[in-house]
């Protein structure tokens, strides 16, 4: 039986050299990068193909060889592929969905608890020579969590850890998700709007879709208090990054913790790398190397079962 395995971006996950994919299968190919005519050429033979948040469209998968039968995204979101052009060649697609649970939601946590502290703004003094906060008073914004409302959209696994944390920082929780639940202490499920209005910090939890898309637009933000941020390690096209620039720079948003960006990475003169209130993050929510490590495993996990004809973590076949 063919259990050729190619990985088309492995430096997308061992950008270090610490990880060992050789664990996929007893034949497996591994390339740094891959791009355009490279795709097609490189996996002539394969029988299992592992991307990480690499674009797959349709024009690509339509050129895949017959071979092909299993491609796994490297990751939670798989908006990266071709959902469909992939059903059409009859290629099962796989993704992996909690491998990063902990390390995203508490990236978020941390971004949450340094906008709350003003760290950004302390760190930048200190770079700057000025100590001021340690010998007159404390010069900015600081203050508790405790008692605040965490809005939260999506309540799959990174979401439901970051509500767990929430709640042992003694803050309230409303949460806005596309599958009606009971409400639960100190976590009330409610409409989009009413997060929005109501929330301190807003956390984004959910793939992007077509219908996610720009979910957090001008006319969203509009609904937000003054006072809050949103903080986002989902995927950086849930928001409308124009308009939250301009949010924050019209003082109509207290702050932003963004660990996925729109283009990432941002463009050169994007506002975000020196706005005050802004922390950005390089898309490093998943990258811890247990959780890469993780990752590699649950991969070989994946191919492994599809391979005994027992596919799991499909999200289309």
């Amino acid at each position: 039986m063919n259990q050729r395995v190619v990985v088309l971006n492995g430096d997308k996950m061992n950008y270090d050299g610490k990880l060992d994919f050789s664990v996929l299968s007893p034949d497996t190919v591994v390339y740094d990068d891959s791009k355009g005519d490279e795709i097609v050429e490189r996996i002539d033979g394969a029988a299992a193909v592992i991307t990480k948040e690499m674009p797959v469209p349709a024009e690509i998968i339509q050129q895949f060889p017959d071979s092909v039968k299993l491609i796994v995204e490297a990751g939670t979101g798989y908006n990266n592929i071709d959902i469909q052009a992939a059903k059409d060649k009859g290629i099962t697609v796989c993704n992996i969905p909690a491998y990063s649970t902990q390390r995203v939601a508490h990236t978020a946590v941390m971004l949450l608890l340094n906008l709350a502290s003003s760290m950004r703004v302390q760190m930048a003094m200190l770079t700057k020579g000025d100590r001021r906060n340690f010998t007159d008073h404390l010069l900015v914004p600081h203050g508790e969590v405790n008692g605040k409302v965490l809005g939260i959209i999506g309540a799959g696994h990174i979401g439901r850890e970051v509500m767990k944390i929430a709640i042992a920082l003694g803050m309230e929780i409303v949460v806005y998700t596309r599958t009606p639940r009971p409400d639960e202490d100190h976590i009330t499920y409610t409409d989009l709007e009413t997060v929005l209005k109501t929330c301190d910090y807003l956390s984004i939890h959910c793939p992007l879709t077509e219908k996610t898309r720009h979910l957090i637009d001008r006319d969203a933000i509009a609904l937000m208090k003054p006072s809050a941020c949103i903080i986002n390690t989902a995927r950086g096209a849930i928001i409308d990054e124009t308009a939250l620039i301009e949010a924050l720079q019209q003082h109509r948003l207290a702050g932003a913790g963004l660990d996925v960006q729109e283009v990432e990475p941002p463009v050169a003169d994007s506002p975000l790398y020196t706005m005050e209130h802004v922390i950005l993050t390089p898309h490093m929510g998943w990258k811890g190397l247990e959780t890469r490590q993780r990752l590699v495993q649950i991969i070989a996990e994946d191919v492994r079962h599809f391979f005994d004809g027992d596919p799991v973590n499909v999200v289309s076949q």
